[in-house]
């Protein structure tokens, strides 16, 4: 069976396929009645499903991670897309699954991005910047966790290869933004493939989709990626970075975000890591109003504007009807 795109389910549309359970929250009604709330997805995105009082026996053995056979049909529920479960979910053996077919995935190839990160390597003047960059990128066991990553557990670039696309959309308009502002081209890219390193510590993937590890909840990617930073420069042979380049490399990780009100150490005190930050922004908005577009909670017709804001965004979207 073909797999099920879900983000092309129309009210009316019948399903029955195997879906990953990406959570279940169990309920009570005001009446005191319970029920349960479904996430249900695969890689081509994900829908809900309410389960009342008299349907909760189709849940047996069904929890976050479960990969089911659903069998319903596409509603809608106070103005949104549902999905309606008329039989019993029948639990896949994990022994029969492969996850990675269920969570959402970059569509652009690794090995171009992989192309292009390499390219930038290359060609670095700075023998310090080289030897930085390639305590990571030049380690082929950290490029299998990085090209896995997502950008992200839910928001913008939260697929697998997430990661790998955002840092090459970043210094893409990073080196952009350098050339034109005359800057330091191979420092801002060097920032670019640094500034979230941490988030190959930060996010884990299960058979439930993407979430925080350990240290991900207790530190962030901030903090995490400056720890990775400092551990992998002290195995350099001494004097290769003077101690003012190696804090302006962590300078890059600790004031990407811009501000301290999100999450920045610092605000950006150099050319280079104020393009930074800006490119970081606009890899992350640009990927919001991208998936914005596409989503049928947002459009479930043909509206021109969105029906709700964009959790992401938080503002509405305008969705042109005309051509230029």
């Amino acid at each position: 069976m073909s797999a099920l795109d879900l983000a092309a389910l129309t009210v009316g549309a019948r399903v029955q396929h195997e879906l990953m359970v990406r959570s279940r929250e169990d309920k009570v009604t005001k009446n005191g009645d319970p029920f349960a709330v479904l996430q249900l997805g695969n890689a081509s995105g994900q829908i809900s499903a309410n389960v009342w009082k008299e349907q909760l026996p189709f849940l047996e053995g069904v929890k976050a991670g479960s990969v089911v056979q659903v069998i319903g049909a596409v509603e809608s529920y106070q103005g949104r897309r549902q999905l309606k479960i008329t039989a019993p979910l029948r639990v896949v053996a994990a022994s029969a699954v492969n996850i990675d077919e269920f969570l959402p995935r970059v569509s652009v190839d690794a090995a171009k991005l992989w192309e292009t990160v390499d390219k930038w390597r290359r060609e670095m003047r700075s023998r310090q910047l080289r030897a930085a960059v390639d305590l990571f990128f030049g380690d082929d066991a950290f490029r299998v966790k990085f090209e896995r990553a997502p950008g992200a557990p839910r928001g913008h670039h939260a697929q697998i290869g997430g990661l790998l696309m955002h840092v090459v959309e970043v210094g893409t308009i990073a080196r952009a933004s350098a050339k034109t502002m005359r800057g330091d081209v191979d420092l801002v890219t060097a920032g670019a493939l640094l500034h979230d390193i941490g988030k190959v510590e930060t996010y884990s993937i299960t058979a439930a989709g993407f979430d925080y590890t350990q240290g991900g909840f207790l530190l962030q990617h901030i903090v995490l990626g400056s720890l990775m930073l400092d551990r992998r420069l002290r195995t350099l042979p001494e004097g290769t970075l003077s101690e003012a380049q190696e804090l302006e490399l962590q300078h890059f990780i600790q004031s990407h975000h811009g501000i301290q009100e999100h999450g920045a150490a610092v605000r950006p005190m150099t050319l280079e890591a104020e393009l930074l930050h800006w490119a970081d922004q606009s890899s992350a908005n640009g990927n919001n109003f991208n998936d914005a577009m596409e989503d049928p909670e947002l459009f479930p017709g043909s509206e021109e504007f969105s029906v709700k804001k964009s959790w992401r965004l938080d503002r509405k979207v305008w969705r042109r009807q005309h051509e230029w």
